[in-house]
C-alpha cells in the first residue's frame, strides 16, 4: 500500500516538472524583440524624426530670410529713389569792381529725365560757397517701404539760397514759406494732409506727439552747401529717405552753335 502511494507520488511530481527551456526561449525572444524596437526607433525612427524637424526648421528660416531679402531689395529701391531734384549751373564766377567775388548761378528743377519742369531762375550771390536752406519732413520707414500714397516719400522746401558771405536772411527765396511748394501742386493737387503739414511745420517740429500721429520720423532744416567752381553743374537731391544730397561737379556743356 506505501509502495503504492509512494509511486503515485512520483508520478505526479514527474507531471509538473516547469518547462525551463521554453520559459528561457521565451524571455529571449520577448528580449530580442524588444531590443530590435528599441534599435529601430534610435536608428530608423529617431534620426527621420530629427531629419523632418531640421528640414521644418530650415523651410521656415529660408521663409524668413526670402521676406528679410525682398525688404531689402524694396528698400534699396527706395534709396535710389529721388523725390526732388534740382540743377545749379554756375554761369560766372568773377570779381566786381570792389574787388569782391560775385558767383551767379542759374537754378532748375527738373524730373528724374532732366527736364525742367518749372521756370529757371538766376542769381548772383557773394562769395563762393553758397548753402541751399531746407526744410525737411520724413515719414517713418514703413510707409515708406510700402510706397504709402502719401507718406511714401520725404517732402522738402527750397527755403532759400544764401552764401558764406552774406546773411542767411538776405538769401534768395525759393519756396514761400509755409505754403505746399509749387513742384508738389503741379504734379498732383495738394492734399489737406500736405497743406497742414507745411502750415503746422514748426509745431511738429516742437511736438513729438503731434508728429508722431502724422507719421512723422524727422522734421527739420537742412542747410548743404558746395564751393562752387566756375563752368560746373551740380544737382541738389532729395531721397526718399530724406536725405538732401549734392552731387560733385560736372562740367557744363559748350552751347549748342
Amino acid at each position: 500500500m506505501a509502495a503504492r502511494i509512494a509511486n503515485r507520488g512520483a508520478d505526479m511530481s514527474g507531471g509538473r516538472h516547469f518547462p525551463i527551456r521554453s520559459f528561457v526561449a521565451s524571455v529571449v525572444l520577448v528580449a530580442v524583440a524588444a531590443a530590435s524596437v528599441y534599435l529601430s526607433y534610435e536608428l530608423v525612427v529617431k534620426p527621420r524624426r530629427a531629419l523632418q524637424d531640421q528640414i521644418r526648421e530650415q523651410g521656415v528660416t529660408i521663409l524668413k530670410l526670402q521676406q528679410e531679402n525682398q525688404r531689402l531689395e524694396a528698400y534699396l529701391k527706395i534709396l535710389k529713389r529721388i523725390d526732388r531734384r534740382a540743377r545749379v549751373e554756375v554761369l560766372r564766377q568773377a570779381k566786381d569792381q570792389q574787388g569782391s567775388l560775385q558767383t551767379t548761378i542759374r537754378f532748375t528743377e527738373v524730373d528724374d529725365a532732366g527736364k525742367p519742369i518749372n521756370a529757371s531762375r538766376e542769381f548772383t550771390l557773394p562769395g563762393q560757397e553758397v548753402y541751399f536752406d531746407t526744410l525737411v519732413i520724413k515719414f517713418d520707414d514703413h510707409f515708406i517701404e510700402q510706397g504709402d500714397p502719401l507718406k511714401g516719400g520725404a517732402l522738402m522746401v527750397f527755403r532759400r539760397i544764401f552764401s558764406s558771405t552774406m546773411r542767411a536772411e538776405d538769401g534768395f527765396v525759393i519756396d514761400k514759406d509755409g505754403q505746399v511748394p509749387e513742384v508738389y501742386a503741379e504734379r498732383q493737387a495738394a492734399s489737406e494732409f500736405e497743406k497742414d503739414l507745411w502750415k503746422r511745420f514748426w509745431d511738429l517740429a516742437n511736438d513729438e506727439k503731434l508728429a508722431k500721429e502724422r507719421g512723422v520720423r524727422a522734421i527739420h532744416g537742412d542747410a548743404p552747401y558746395m564751393r562752387l567752381e566756375p563752368d560746373r553743374v551740380y544737382e541738389i537731391c532729395l531721397r526718399s529717405t530724406g536725405e538732401v544730397i549734392i552731387t560733385p561737379g560736372t562740367r557744363m556743356a559748350p552751347p549748342a552753335e
